[in-house]
């Protein structure tokens, strides 16, 4: 087996020649109280094993009860990724691993509550499809101790913490329609985002209520005919998901231009590593042995009830992006489009729409929601619409600096003051016109070669010369008005 060094490419670096094909399957827990089947708490961050019970330890005697919230919540996300939402069954999906006690898993399997349907990718606008969006229940988790990774080779010992099995679950299984590592991120971002969005889930990749696991395979540019695909498991952030496939990707070519074949299988992502390992033959369906859940009736929603979920889904990503978009006079593209797509998958737009409905300039809303809100997002809350809409008025009345407001919107985030309080305690007030003039005059005087060629025309040293006035203001200058004067002079 030929093992590639070498790092993940990006798409515009892959092998000439050669194409990616990648299919993912997401699996999202949804957002209950309790389990799929019984009445434990879904709760994350609990003490091992202390959210279990006789059915989700699959006791004898002890028989399963479907939880409705459950259903309604895998009916919304078929709803929200255009599936039909049909009857389905309950199977039995038997194997022997330790982290499932009763080695079986209920799940559907011919029959799923939502089939074909389609994902749009917003910046592309390329429909992924969506095959089916199926119920199941989570398996429980093990942690391996000792050895390399995290993997059961040479581990000392392994635990087994059951709080997570039986765990409401909807698999999401797209068509091979991706050709890049960077669609599949655009993909996952925007699955999440309508996850969120929809209500059915929290979408937290570091919790676990959000991994991927993806199918991938290479063949020749132009091929019609899919490669031998091999699946990695497991996937728990966007960064891992895009190194993943391009190593793997990567590692296909090289097995095949090297005269190998590519063995179909199950791997394992090392993070630490980067690069993907063989864990076991790929297991067809047949390897599973299902069978239809003797102990749980078909799941036959009505037309109305699906009728009744669907009005109270939220508004999708796609509508929150065009909200947002009709805030500006001419359609948004470029880095901006970006912003907005920025701000809609991290449920920012809310307080964009809101500080602009306070008065506040769109354009500057957005750029400070997606660049500074966005890195400091656990401190959301202390945040709203009319306070964030006061900052950006200061801001764009000259009250505060470029850099000023950022500093201000930083301490807003920490500690839930208003601008005006956070402002003055920094010690920022607007600087007099005349005193920016002065400041200008200064760095013109000092920069006389600098000077004759933006005069003459060369505007990129506007950059230059602001970045000069910020220095001897101390940041306290507006770029803008200084960029005005530069201009004046120069006319």
């Amino acid at each position: 087996m030929v093992e590639s060094s070498s790092s993940s490419p990006s798409q515009s670096e892959f092998i000439p020649g050669w194409e990616i094909v990648v299919g993912l399957e997401v699996h999202c827990e949804l957002k209950t109280n309790t389990k799929l089947f019984c009445g434990c708490a879904n709760a994350f961050g609990r003490e091992p094993n202390t959210s279990v019970c006789p059915v989700c330890l699959g006791l004898p005697g002890s028989l399963p009860v479907i939880n409705e919230h459950a259903v309604e919540l895998a009916i919304r996300i078929g709803l929200a990724l255009n599936c039909k939402v049909d009857e389905s069954i309950f199977h039995r999906k038997n194997y022997f691993y330790p982290d499932m006690p009763k080695d079986y898993q209920i799940s559907q399997y011919e029959k799923a509550i939502n089939e074909n349907g389609y994902l749009e990718l917003p910046l592309s606008k390329k429909r992924v499809r969506i095959e089916r969006a199926h119920i199941e229940e989570d398996t429980g988790k093990t942690t391996h101790v000792g050895g390399d990774g995290g993997r059961i080779h040479g581990a000392i010992h392994s635990l087994v913490d059951y709080n997570r099995a039986g765990i409401p679950l909807v698999e999401i299984v797209s068509a091979p329609d991706l050709r890049s590592a960077e669609e599949a991120r655009e993909y996952v971002t925007e699955l999440r985002a309508i996850l969120v969005a929809s209500g059915a889930s929290d979408g937290k990749m570091e919790e676990g209520s959000l991994r991927v696991d993806a199918n991938v395979s290479v063949r020749r540019s132009g091929s019609a005919e899919f490669g031998t695909r091999c699946e990695i498991k497991n996937l728990n952030s966007l960064r891992s998901l895009v190194r993943a496939i391009g190593y793997e990707a990567q590692r296909q070519v090289e097995l095949i231009e090297s005269g190998n074949a590519v063995v179909q299988q199950t791997r394992h992502w090392n993070e630490d590593q980067g690069v993907t390992t063989a864990m076991r033959s790929k297991e067809e369906a047949y390897d599973y042995r299902y069978f239809p859940e003797p102990d749980l009736v078909p799941l036959a929603p009505s037309a109305e009830w699906i009728t009744e979920i669907g009005s109270r889904i939220g508004m999708m990503p796609s509508d929150r992006r065009e909200r947002l978009i009709s805030m500006f006079e001419t359609a948004p593209s470029g880095s901006t489009f970006d912003q907005i797509v920025t701000a809609v998958s991290l449920g920012l737009d809310d307080l964009v729409t809101g500080a602009v409905r306070n008065g506040a300039d769109a354009r500057l809303a957005l750029a400070r929601a997606a660049n500074e809100v966005a890195s400091d997002i656990d401190h959301l809350a202390n945040i709203n619409p009319k306070t964030f809409g006061e900052l950006i008025r200061m801001e764009a009345g000259g009250k505060l600096s470029a850099t000023q407001a950022k500093k201000v919107l930083g301490t807003m985030l920490e500690s839930g003051e208003g601008p005006q309080n956070v402002a003055e305690s920094l010690g920022f007030e607007a600087l007099d016109t005349s005193i920016i003039e002065g400041f200008v005059g200064q760095v013109i005087a000092a920069s006389p070669k600098e000077w004759e060629r933006f005069a003459a025309g060369e505007d990129q040293l506007a950059g230059f010369f602001v970045g000069q006035v910020m220095k001897l203001s101390k940041g306290k200058a507006d770029g803008k008005i200084v960029t005005a004067i530069l201009r004046s002079k120069r006319s």
